[in-house]
């Protein structure tokens, strides 16, 4: 006897802080980046899958090993990685290194304040990584590839139904490569698994993990000499003797979906992360004091670090979402709460050269490697304790067809503590203790005139806790922001796209105190102003061309001080890496070859030129442009081959900088080769 046996599907996942509002209903900006189309273009990387992104640009990496960018000009503190979300939690406090996206399903990138919903952040946007969910039906890939350098790559991904109610899915990737830079090598593991439980028709649960190590050395990058061509970008200035920096992450996330009658949704989640990062570099010093090679013009005097940094990371969250209708009106609600614990140890050691000395010097021309490192002295040893509480609130109101109103709230309380170690030895510590409470609101309006044209405006505010403390050991207030857009989205048979017309102001911003440049205070002001534009066409049925453009004026509003050399940088001074021109053409064919689906494609993108060095007005990075070619064709219904060229015309460029001696260079031309099997 025969039975039929249903495959049950996972649905979507709803994403937290969103409700029953799509993004396209959203009054901000909002691009969505697709896993799928990450694997056709070759792109393996968070920093390289942003750079599809307009407004979004690379920052200083700490030695290529975490993800920093900038998003409408502004970055966060440039002496930790950039925050982001996986699955809605906060994921980017720690040091999980660079981010892997063989588990990405997509990636969505918010323009705008976050802080209404999300709590803490950036005012020039949200990025949230949605990872791939476990499926009832049994399928999976396994990869291979190589590339230039000595670049080896492998990734599995494999989900099956286990039982009737629970799936179960894994995936994750290996990386042995090599690179330009002379002697610099990486190592990489990442591994997810995850977990979908069906208790009943409307309740469920997901758990999903990661684990992540990556070793790789520390890396500054080369030297620009005022007056002189970039160092060869091979070069490498560090001392491989150092070894490896190691980190270490691994995150759980716990997730229970509870649907209610009438279209009310209930969830609660957990996340747990930690991270760490230890080793030990020989950095060029800074300080022209300090540097022989602004002497001579080929003598770098180096920094010995130890560096040991970890992070332990406790979040939850309760959300409520639905809808009702009240006097004649459609609500879209959506409020919540969530609360996170989280501490930062943060210990360095260093060593630094005297004045003249040369002791632990390098040449730029002529490295010689093997010199032994001078011992180093504690300069850091402090635990950062943030416990925080949030309550939000928001309505999507449906006025009428055309006419929509979005408006929330959301308070935050967060005790911050600092213990320095070094200032009191004892096992308590030397403790600074700051609370603060914030509300920060938002508001917006959608207007549909006609089918496929949308028009919004927005205002919101949003807030960033800042760390450390002041000269009198006593914690700052938060960086503050405000901002407003204006944008369209439209959509019509052969295309859809953006403009968005944008404004953020930040205040209290840590710079250099006036009185005591040696101590920090929270006395800077920012702008970032702007336009986006971005457009897809279909060209014909099989032709799809994307194009991005953005303009940014990012620069500081008030004259203040370098919070580390102590140097005056007047208002209206631009801001470190921020372009005022980029944009980028993506264009896509899918045809056959020998009968088989073939996609190919290629991507033009231009960068306009950039501060390099804050402390230093005339070091502009030059602008550039470079061209990525790619093309995947399907073997057989199980085997695909694709194919990725980096820097097309081996373009020599600066792709971003902390200082003159602390400069990141682009990658030369670099193809790799994959074959994936698919089942």
């Amino acid at each position: 006897m025969n039975e039929d046996i249903e495959v049950l599907q996972i649905r979507h996942v709803p994403q937290p802080y969103r409700g029953n509002v799509s993004t396209d209903e959203l009054p901000q900006a909002v691009v969505e980046i697709a896993g799928a189309d990450l694997d056709t273009m070759g792109i393996t990387d968070l920093q390289t899958a942003l750079s599809q992104v307009n407004g979004v640009v690379p920052m200083q990496n700490l030695g290529g090993l975490w993800d920093a960018f900038a998003i409408r000009g502004f970055s966060g503190d440039e002496n930790l990685p950039s925050a982001y979300l996986i699955n809605g939690f906060s994921a980017g406090r720690g040091f999980s290194g660079i981010r892997d996206t063989a588990s990405v399903e997509y990636i969505e990138v918010l323009k705008g304040p976050g802080s209404a919903l999300y709590g803490r952040g950036e005012p020039g946007g949200t990025v949230n990584i949605v990872t791939k969910k476990p499926q009832f039906t049994t399928e999976g890939s396994l990869l291979m590839g190589a590339g230039r350098y000595d670049d080896y790559r492998f990734e599995g991904d494999f989900t099956t139904g286990l039982t009737e109610d629970l799936a179960f899915r894994i995936n994750g990737s290996y990386l042995d490569s090599g690179s330009f830079r002379d002697t610099v090598e990486t190592e990489a593991l990442a591994i997810s698994p995850s977990l979908h439980y069906h208790i009943s028709d409307a309740t469920s649960v997901l758990y999903e993990g990661e684990f992540q190590r990556q070793s790789k050395p520390f890396d500054r990058g080369i030297v620009v000499l005022e007056g002189q061509d970039p160092l060869d970008r091979h070069t490498y200035l560090g001392e491989p003797g150092d070894g490896d920096h190691e980190v270490d992450a691994q995150g759980h996330q716990l997730t229970l979906f509870h649907d209610i009658a009438d279209n009310w949704r209930l969830s609660a989640g957990m996340g747990y992360r930690t991270s760490s990062l230890v080793g030990q570099s020989s950095d060029p010093e800074l300080s022209p004091g300090r540097q022989l090679i602004f002497e001579d013009g080929e003598t770098l005097s180096r920094q010995q670090r130890n560096r040991n940094h970890s992070t332990e990371d406790v979040s939850v969250r309760f959300e409520l979402s639905g809808e009702l209708d009240w006097m004649g009106v459609r609500h879209n609600l959506l409020s919540g709460a969530d609360a996170y614990d989280f501490t930062y140890d943060n210990i360095m050691s260093r060593w630094r050269p005297n004045p003249g000395e040369t002791t632990y010097s390098i040449n730029i021309y002529n490295p010689v490697y093997g010199q032994v490192a001078p011992d180093v002295s504690p300069v850091t040893d402090r635990t950062e304790h943030h416990q925080a509480i949030g309550f939000y609130l928001q309505d999507m109101i449906e006025l009428s067809d055309q006419w929509q109103v979005l408006v929330g709230a959301r308070f935050d309380h967060l005790k911050q503590t600092i213990t320095d170690h070094l200032l009191d030895p004892s096992d308590d510590g030397h403790e600074q203790e700051i609370s603060q409470s914030r509300v920060s609101p938002r508001a917006g309006l959608v207007y549909q005139p006609v089918e496929g044209l949308s028009l919004y405006a927005s205002y919101s505010e949003g807030f960033n806790p800042n760390s450390n403390t002041d000269r009198n050991n006593e914690g700052f207030d938060p960086e503050e922001s405000k901002a407003t857009e204006l944008g369209a989205k439209f959509e019509g048979e052969w295309f859809s796209g953006s403009v968005a017309l944008f404004q953020a102001n930040k205040t209290n911003v840590l710079t250099g105190d006036p009185i005591d440049p040696t101590f920090m205070a929270a006395i800077g002001k920012a702008r970032s102003q702007g336009v986006e534009l971005d457009l897809t066409a279909m060209l014909s049925e099989s032709t799809q061309l994307d194009l991005s453009y953005a303009w940014i004026d990012a620069e500081t509003r008030n004259t203040v001080t370098d919070a580390d050399w102590g140097v005056e940088i007047p208002a209206g001074s631009p801001l470190l890496n921020i372009a005022e021109h980029s944009g980028f053409v993506n264009l896509r064919h899918n045809a056959h070859l020998a009968g088989r689906p073939l996609e190919v494609g290629g991507t033009y993108r231009y960068v306009g030129e950039r501060l390099g060095d804050t402390v230093d007005p005339d070091f502009w990075l030059p602008a550039y442009d470079r061209v990525d070619l790619f093309a995947t064709v399907e073997l057989s219904n199980h085997l695909l081959l694709r194919a990725r060229i980096e820097n097309l015309f081996d373009t020599e460029y600066l792709a971003s900088s902390y200082a003159r001696l602390w400069v990141q260079p682009g990658e030369p031309r670099n193809a790799q080769l994959t074959l994936q099997y698919r089942f």
